[in-house]
């Protein structure tokens, strides 16, 4: 009986020993990434917004639609505790956590439907290095469960990324793809979870988080389907013959109506019907964008989308993938005059600093191949006060 005391103290006094000294190894670790964390984020106190304007400017550039695009820096306190984590053995799940740690940086993009992920993972890949694709919505089906469904991309970033992460170089940081239902049953599930006690949720909330979850995958196999069916029905420009232009509706009346935010969605739908629908709150800038072109009028806007022109910039352009409305517009607008949208339209966007060496590079790239420019009829303010 002594013998087993003994040994039941001798294995408390290990056990203790092993616990006194994980704690100084924690308070070492602690202190060092304290002292990384606090000098990193004083050099990079925009960080979040950075990546937020890079990730936004790599979709647009690619014509892609999207919900939105969100960034967040870690907070120490969630960094010191995921940094903390041991094995089993003992040993910590992160020996170097600064570099181990993949979401210090974290960026959330949310899509309208889930067909939309794999052009804007094709379109990331073009501009960042992929480490690593986690399919969260695969895992959670081969478990046989109902919930958490999204796309984890380890991105790092390289030398073809924007300029604005230039100061990141080699820098590791986790992309987050999502569909806007997924988004909404994971942060409510999120939020839940994380307010009730550790193991005290109601059995009957897990069941309703279950069953909401079946309906939010129902309801984006539903809306994949909706985007099928208007592919299907959009005109195919290989029906037309060799050397045919894409068709433009005729002129009519119509013509004399002015353009603006509410109405363009419509009018570029008629005039552009092989290109997607951009974010609604875009149309707002591409009206600016044509008002200080001098093109107010859907007759003005019809002379842009001249077929001739469009078909050129598309083989100029090279597009990987179906540019949105704007885009187009955007790019048909440089293609027809030149330096002037560059100097009257240099401070729109949202990253008015980038746009005038973004917009230069496709310039060049359109006077590469040999693309004509050509002024379009417009009003005769376009290089007058609304220019300057």
């Amino acid at each position: 009986m002594t013998t087993n005391r003994m040994k039941d103290s001798l294995a408390d006094d290990s056990r203790e020993q092993t616990r006194k000294a994980q704690l100084a190894e924690d308070r070492e670790v602690t202190r060092a990434l304290q002292s990384k964390y606090d000098s990193w984020a004083t050099r990079h106190p925009t960080a979040a917004q950075d990546f937020v304007d890079a990730i936004k400017e790599i979709l647009s550039d690619a014509g892609l639609a999207f919900d939105n695009v969100t960034a967040r820096v870690k907070s120490f306190r969630s960094l010191r505790q995921k940094a903390l984590r041991r094995e089993a053995d003992g040993s910590y799940v992160y020996p170097d956590p600064w570099h181990d740690i993949h979401d210090i940086i974290g960026v959330r993009v949310t899509t309208y439907h889930s067909t939309e992920i794999p052009a804007i993972m094709d379109a990331l890949g073009d501009s960042l290095t992929v480490l690593r694709t986690i399919d969260k919505t695969a895992e959670t089906r081969i478990s046989g469960r109902l919930g958490y469904g999204s796309q984890h991309l380890i991105c790092k970033v390289s030398t073809a990324a924007p300029s604005e992460l230039a100061p990141y170089a080699d820098m590791q940081f986790e992309v987050q793809l999502r569909t806007v239902l997924q988004h909404a049953w994971a942060e409510f599930e999120h939020d839940i979870r994380y307010k009730a006690p550790e193991g005290a949720t109601d059995p009957r909330i897990d069941r309703a988080f279950a069953l909401a979850a079946g309906l939010i995958e129902l309801a984006d196999q539903q809306f994949d389907q909706v985007v099928a069916v208007l592919e299907e029905s959009t005109p195919d420009d290989s029906a037309q013959g060799e050397g045919e232009q894409p068709s433009v509706p005729a002129k009519t009346t119509a013509d004399d109506i002015v353009v603006t935010e509410e109405t363009l969605p419509g009018v570029l739908t008629m005039l552009l019907p092989d290109a997607p629908r951009s974010k609604s709150e875009h149309y707002g800038w591409a009206e600016e964008l044509l008002e200080r072109n001098g093109i107010r009028t859907v007759g003005q806007l019809r002379e842009l989308l001249n077929p001739q022109r469009l078909s050129a910039v598309s083989k100029a352009m090279k597009y990987r993938f179906n540019p949105g409305h704007v885009r187009v517009i955007d790019d048909l607008l440089l293609a027809a005059r030149g330096d002037k949208h560059i100097k009257a339209t240099a401070d729109t966007s949202h990253n008015p600093k980038r746009r005038p060496a973004r917009l230069r590079a496709r310039l060049q790239q359109l006077a590469e191949a040999g693309m004509p420019m050509s002024d379009v009829p417009g009003d005769d303010r376009a290089d007058g006060d609304r220019a300057s």
